[in-house]
This record gives C-alpha cells, sequence and structure tokens, in this order.
C-alpha cells in the first residue's frame, strides 16, 4: 500500500562535549526529554576526562588505558539511560588540542547528523580549558560544515540553532541563564544517568542541587498560575546566535 505523506525525518540533536561527564551533568535533562519524544540525539565525546576528571581511579593506582576504559563504560551506560548515541573521539584531555583531523571528524559528523539543535561547551571557563576548547571546535565545525566547498562526505547542513549548556562555576564564566529548561518529566531519568558516573560521584549531589534551584528560577519567571510541579527542575542554557521567530515569544 502506497502512503500519501512518507513518515517525517526524527529531529535531530548534536551534543558536543569535552569529557565523559559533561553531557550528563549539564544536559542530561535536555538529551532525555528530546529522546522521550522520538527525536535522536548524538552525543560527541572529544574525550574521556581520563587525566583531568578521574581523580578517583588514579588515586585507586589504575593505569591511564584501564581508567579510559572504565570512563567510557560508565559514558555508555549514561547515554543509554537517557536514550542517546554515544561516539567516542579519544583527542586526549588535559589539555584538549584542536587538529585538523579531529575537525574532519566533527564535520562529518555534522552532515551525518543534520542537528535540528545543537549543544555545547560556553566560551568561558578559568578552570577548565578543555571546555572552551570544546566550544571552538564545535562552533568551527558547525561552520565548516555549511560550506559547499569543504571536502568530506555528506550533505551540507544548515545553521542549526546553538545552547551553550551551564559550566561548573557559572558566576566565574559568564554564564548567563537565558533559556530555563524544564526538565521535571526526566528528572530521575537524568538522575539515574547521573549514577551511571562513578568516577565523579562526588557531583551527584551538586547538579542535583543545581537543578533544584534552577527549576525554583523557572517559576518565578513562568509565572504563579501555569500548573507547574510543586518541585520543578530545571536546567539554564545561553543562546550565542539570534533567536529567529515570527513573533515574540
Amino acid at each position: 500500500m502506497t502512503q500519501a505523506h512518507a513518515p517525517a525525518t526524527p529531529r535531530s540533536t548534536l551534543v558536543v562535549t569535552a569529557h565523559a561527564g559533561d553531557f550528563v551533568w549539564r544536559a542530561g535533562g535536555a538529551i532525555a526529554l528530546a529522546a522521550s519524544r522520538g527525536e535522536k540525539v548524538t552525543i560527541a565525546c572529544l574525550t574521556f576526562g581520563e587525566r583531568g576528571e578521574s581523580a578517583k581511579a588514579w588515586r585507586e593506582g589504575r593505569k591511564l588505558e584501564e581508567i579510559k576504559a572504565i570512563r567510557r563504560e560508565e559514558a555508555e551506560k549514561a547515554a543509554a539511560t537517557l536514550g542517546a548515541e554515544v561516539r567516542f573521539f579519544d583527542a586526549g584531555d588535559y589539555p584538549l588540542v584542536a587538529t585538523a583531523e579531529l575537525t574532519d571528524r566533527l564535520v562529518a559528523l555534522y552532515r551525518a547528523t543534520q542537528p535540528d539543535v545543537v549543544l555545547t561547551h560556553p566560551t568561558e571557563d578559568p578552570y577548565n580549558g578543555d571546555h572552551p576548547a570544546a566550544n571552538r571546535m564545535a562552533l568551527e565545525a558547525r561552520v565548516l560544515a555549511q560550506a559547499i566547498g569543504y571536502p568530506g562526505e555528506g550533505e551540507i547542513i544548515g545553521a542549526p540553532p546553538v545552547f551553550y549548556f551551564e559550566p561548573h562555576q557559572p558566576e566565574m564564566s559568564g554564564f548567563r541563564p537565558e533559556v530555563l529548561l524544564d526538565i521535571t518529566e526526566v528528572w530521575d531519568t537524568k538522575r539515574k544517568a547521573m549514577e551511571c558516573l562513578g568516577a565523579q560521584q562526588h557531583l551527584w549531589d551538586y547538579y542535583t542541587d543545581l537543578a533544584v534551584r534552577r527549576g525554583v528560577q523557572l517559576k518565578r519567571n513562568a509565572g504563579p498560575n501555569l500548573g507547574l510541579a510543586h518541585k520543578t527542575m530545571a536546567e539554564a542554557y545561553m543562546r550565542p546566535y539570534p533567536q529567529i521567530a515570527k513573533e515574540l515569544a
């Protein structure tokens, strides 16, 4: 039987993160929400965070390759919990250094996933240079993936909107919570994903408390009579590019 209309292509979200845990702490709610709507979410994990974000494993006497394997397994479990696919680039952290090969791989991923939305780190983080480095790579690859003359496979992309997720030290990183995303309905999923990251267990409570605080701010900015849950959980984002709209909302 011939269908009158072909099924619509699911929306696509691309998340570019420096380390294995970043996408969970900072954007796990957005990822889980998108996945719950049947959207495709792909995570570009540039490093495992093996040198700079795995102190517990180093203190236990583990070796580099063993630590990378631990962080990979944790990230795979977290991504599966959120409903996303994770691609590992193994580019090495502390420091994360841009290379032509890494740029080509990111461009290829942009073209393969054709994202409708891109999530990545903000431009500033005085405590972790890998995060701004990932930001620069994500934005550069987004522009190059639009260039018809840039070599590589796949169709060029449009200009997907970019959202910066909240850094660990927002006040020191020039971060403003311009977008507050209600993640209440998927909070339990995000928390389960956080608990996959045993190497950074010390952050579980911090990011739970942050979601509560951002939820309070969301309620305050949404008005008093919108039927929001008594305990609203939220994530904060910034937008580096103008929002395109036909009406103000």
